[in-house]
């Protein structure tokens, strides 16, 4: 079986000491495209390094919501100019999120908006970010002009949002959090929703999958989460994964071996 890791961030400082090891355990485990996900200025470029020096890893740039009040404007050009890469194969993530003290909003609205923006106008899809910031979230997407093809990563199992989603044509990809015991909306969603728009990541090194739960994360346990949802929709595992990783291709503009725009 195949599998695409759509979103994670191996470049991060948890891999330092065994990142190649890692991403060999991923390939010889069946992954066959990851897309590392930038979460500033600083992150993309990492992202494109890594992307750079293997030739199934892809990066995705962006500028995190929590990212947002660390960043100037020029961030956004300097992402902009990244996201030209030809390893880019999306904009994100990015998103607003409401969870702590001490953010300003507007300000993230603003760079939510403006890598909306940029996702247009580079035919790029974008990887969405939401966290207690729904009714504002839906807001901007509704004023804006879109890109093709949008993914709310890390699907928190949100009734409204998951019914917005699926009117929109949107995707939604799901992390460790769908193996959770308790995590049953999370479940419901995984369960019902398209799976001709469904995607899975890990976003290691977070959201381990059970039975690793608390344990780091990484690419190669993106099996797990895919095997979930093959259970909860009572589909053959083979089946289902073969179907996420079409939608991941599409999604990502990828043929096998070579970006197909």
């Amino acid at each position: 079986m195949k599998y695409f890791d759509t979103h994670c961030h191996i470049d991060f400082s948890h891999f330092d000491r065994d990142r190649e090891e890692v991403i060999k355990r991923a390939k010889d485990m069946g992954v066959v495209y990851i897309v590392d996900v930038g979460i500033d200025v600083e992150t993309t470029k990492k992202a494109i390094e890594l992307a750079e020096k293997y030739e199934f890893i892809y990066a995705s740039a962006g500028i995190h919501p929590s990212e947002v009040n660390n960043s100037s404007e020029n961030a956004l050009n300097e992402m902009e100019t990244l996201a030209k890469n030809k390893k880019v194969v999306a904009i994100g993530e990015t998103g607003l999120d409401y969870h702590y003290s001490g953010i300003i909003k507007e300000k993230q609205k603003g760079f939510f908006k403006a890598q909306i923006e940029i996702a247009r106008k580079l035919n790029l899809p974008l990887i969405i970010h939401q966290r207690e910031s729904k009714e504002d979230l839906i807001k901007i997407l509704e004023e804006s002009d879109l890109p093709e093809k949008i993914v709310f990563h890390c699907f928190d199992g949100d009734e409204e949002l998951e019914k917005y989603c699926e009117e929109r044509g949107f995707y939604i990809s799901f992390t460790g959090i769908v193996t959770f015991k308790n995590a049953l909306k999370v479940k419901e969603v995984a369960k019902n929703y398209p799976v001709e728009k469904i995607m899975a990541e890990t976003d290691a090194p977070f959201l381990s999958p059970h039975p690793f739960r608390g344990k780091r994360n990484e690419p190669m346990f993106v099996k797990y989460i895919i095997k979930e949802i093959a259970e909860l929709k009572g589909v053959n595992l083979e089946k289902i994964s073969e179907i996420i990783f079409t939608n991941s291709l599409h999604f990502f503009n990828l043929t096998p071996g070579v970006r197909s725009n």
